[in-house]
């Protein structure tokens, strides 16, 4: 059984400690660990993990903008924010990030793993705050009536590869197998699927094929792939 890996981000050694230790009791967790400091999005790079806690001051521009940048980068790493305590404000501006889910640091350790269980699964646990914030819910329907269905599908195809998977676009592009790819990167074969499950979601492509195709009609590789250049 594949295990759910979670990464804990937080400035406080402390805080990050606690919560290792209340989800190391779930034996399908794999629990990682990364001080903000020390270049988190290298390490959710080479991780890919399935969950972020990321626990900040939301009230700063950091926080927020780190929550916004992995959803944007990782799409199929999902954020849960943790605030000592989220206001309608933070809330507000924690949705605009594409959490999943935005909860009290002071949550209990058995509705911790559920939302993270959940959001595994596919569901947004956000949606419920949402709901029990009229106020919040409001601002969030005007939000959704002024953006532009233009906009938003723009927003969806030109969403930028990383470093990494434009690597892998080209090593696509020139034929390889995900397994290949894995055996000339040095990472395993589940990895590279991510990946391009992550690729895939970006282009909003149907297959390997359409996401090379549109990745060489937008130049984010040539048409002639140079992937065994970047290897070196």
């Amino acid at each position: 059984m594949n295990k759910i890996s979670v990464m804990i981000i937080d400035e406080q050694p402390f805080f990050r400690a606690g919560v290792r230790q209340a989800l190391s009791q779930e034996s399908d967790f794999k629990i990682l660990d990364c001080d903000p400091t020390q270049d988190p999005l290298g390490l959710i790079e080479a991780n890919l993990p399935s969950i972020v806690l990321l626990g900040s001051d939301l009230g700063t521009h950091s926080g927020l903008e780190l929550g916004r940048t992995i959803a944007r980068y990782y799409p199929n790493t999902k954020v849960v924010m943790l605030s000592p305590n989220p206001n309608d404000e933070e809330l507000f501006e924690v949705i605009k990030t594409a959490a999943v889910a935005c909860l009290s640091k002071n949550i209990n350790t058995p509705e911790l793993v559920n939302t993270i269980k959940r959001a595994c699964g596919g569901e947004y646990p956000i949606n419920e705050s949402v709901m029990n914030r009229p106020k919040i819910a409001v601002r969030v329907l005007e939000q959704f009536q002024s953006t532009s269905p233009i906009a938003k599908t723009m927003a969806a195809v030109i969403a930028p590869l990383t470093n990494r998977e434009t690597q892998i676009m080209r090593y696509i592009a020139d034929g390889n197998t995900n397994k290949e790819i894995g055996h000339v990167l040095g990472i395993s074969e589940q990895t590279i699927k991510s990946h391009v499950s992550a690729i895939l979601r970006k282009l909003n492509a149907n297959d390997r094929a359409h996401a090379v195709a549109l990745a060489i009609r937008s130049s984010w590789i040539p048409p002639e792939g140079t992937a065994q250049e970047l290897s070196q």
